[in-house]
């Protein structure tokens, strides 16, 4: 018998999400590739693992019986690959960070360049990646660090709440890289009548969005749908519609002719956060570039509160 680790990971996801067109995309492969990978085991044990339709995959008595034996023995790789992965990185100092393109763009070369500065001996590499993509990363190993709005909890994933931002309203209007930007604070009311663009459905801090315009009768309509937060701000800058993001992204409205205006009554919150893989040895590197993070965040935050008043 000969069954890979990469083998067991894939079947153990497989199993967790009930799903081969999820379990691929987290696995970054396509899903014939996943579904010749499953075949393979099933002809090496001489069992089904799997029953299959169209709408749904369940484990047979074979599969619920290599279940236990296949998760544990990919914990504890996982747990053994990690520690030696941490030795190796304190000898090497190398620093793989992944985050989405706002905080890449915007926020990771002012991050690069002090920390850089602070450890000229330290290798630092960044990933640009989708938010889920992030998680990913993080949680396959392939990068030490996440940054993100993680809304919710996973399996296997520490998140460490670094700022909680407020959502605003982003218009045109406003003059470019202006000392004092137009600025202020508006109700959820005043978006009744207001031409909306937004970020695709299925985006979790969409999603939240969509809750609070469902307050007003406005959840769910057809929008105009730009998949970045960059995008986004630069069509309302454009005067294709109001957009309605997180005060985290004012650096990248400081760069632009647009108002922006804290949505208040309520005043919605969300949380960005630091994400690493569970149960792996935490580095003083991962605590010096965090506490570097955060104290980024805290000055975008205290910028939102200055446009509040």
């Amino acid at each position: 018998m000969n069954i890979s680790l990469r083998q067991l990971k894939a079947f153990v996801l497989v199993a967790t999400l009930g799903n081969f067109t999820r379990a691929a995309e987290r696995l970054h492969i396509t899903q014939a590739g996943l579904s010749v990978m499953m075949r393979e085991i099933e002809a090496q044990l001489g069992s089904r693992l799997f029953d299959r339709t169209t709408r749904s995959v369940t484990l047979t008595q074979a599969g619920h019986a290599l279940l236990p034996v296949a998760s544990a023995a990919v914990g504890q790789l996982d747990a053994v690959a990690g520690q030696i992965a941490a030795f190796g990185q304190v000898a090497r100092k190398t620093l793989r960070i992944a985050a989405t393109p706002l905080v890449s763009a915007h926020l990771m070369p002012e991050w690069f360049g002090t920390f850089a500065r602070e450890h000229p001996d330290v290798d630092l590499r960044l990933v640009e990646a989708e938010l889920e993509q992030v998680h990913a990363l993080v949680e396959q190993g392939d990068a030490d660090l996440g940054f993100g709005f993680f809304t919710k909890a996973s399996h296997g994933i520490e998140r460490t709440l670094l700022q909680s931002f407020r959502l605003m309203r982003v218009t045109a209007g406003g003059k470019r890289l202006s000392r004092k930007p137009m600025q202020g604070g508006i109700t959820w009311d005043a978006l009744r009548d207001e031409k909306l663009i937004s970020l695709p459905p299925e985006n979790p801090i969409q999603q939240l969005v969509e809750t609070h315009l469902a307050r007003i009768g406005r959840a769910d309509e057809p929008r105009v749908v730009f998949r970045r937060f960059e995008t986004l701000i630069g069509m309302a800058e454009a005067g294709l519609g109001a957009a309605i993001v997180p005060t985290f992204a004012l650096p990248a409205c400081r760069a632009r002719a647009v108002r922006w205006d804290v949505l208040t009554h309520p005043e919605v919150t969300l949380g960005f956060h630091r994400i690493v893989k569970r149960g792996r040895a935490k580095p003083e590197l991962w605590r010096q570039f965090t506490e570097l993070a955060a104290s980024s965040m805290r000055r975008i935050d205290a910028m939102a509160d200055e446009s509040a008043r």
